[in-house]
């Protein structure tokens, strides 16, 4: 399990809970939830930072929910749900693995490609007469 995310703000250890992204186009400043992931060009805020929050002269602050006093844990149906879709997506369209042969084979699509069926995805292989 990766660690918490940590407030942006330099020197704050306390763990973030909201995530605060610029729309420079409008002059706002758009406070969320904290995003699934980290983004290059958002900063993660700890509950404080977040309730004090305010934006440059001419901009606006928009606030989409109250920051959560803590970071927000996924639920069992959550995660059940996520490993669902992982499930349906490594069958395939037709409820198979891959949909060409057996689990666990490798087959050329004919242009060169490999379908690993084992991964269910795309990979490139060298050239073997280079």
């Amino acid at each position: 399990m990766s660690p918490a995310r940590r407030c942006s703000r330099t020197a704050c250890s306390r763990p973030a809970v909201a995530t605060l992204t610029y729309v420079y186009a409008d002059s706002t400043a758009v406070l969320g939830p904290l995003a699934a992931y980290i983004e290059p060009h958002s900063y993660d805020l700890c509950a404080e930072h977040s309730t004090r929050l305010t934006a440059p002269r001419g901009w606006a602050v928009l606030r989409l929910t109250e920051p959560d006093p803590g970071p927000a844990q996924p639920s069992s149906d959550d995660l059940e749900a996520l490993a669902n879709a992982v499930r349906e997506a490594a069958r395939g369209p037709r409820g198979d693995r891959g949909g060409r042969g057996e689990r666990g084979t490798h087959g050329d699509d004919g242009d060169g490609a490999v379908l690993s069926r084992a991964r269910g995805h795309l990979r490139a292989l060298p050239d073997p007469e280079h």
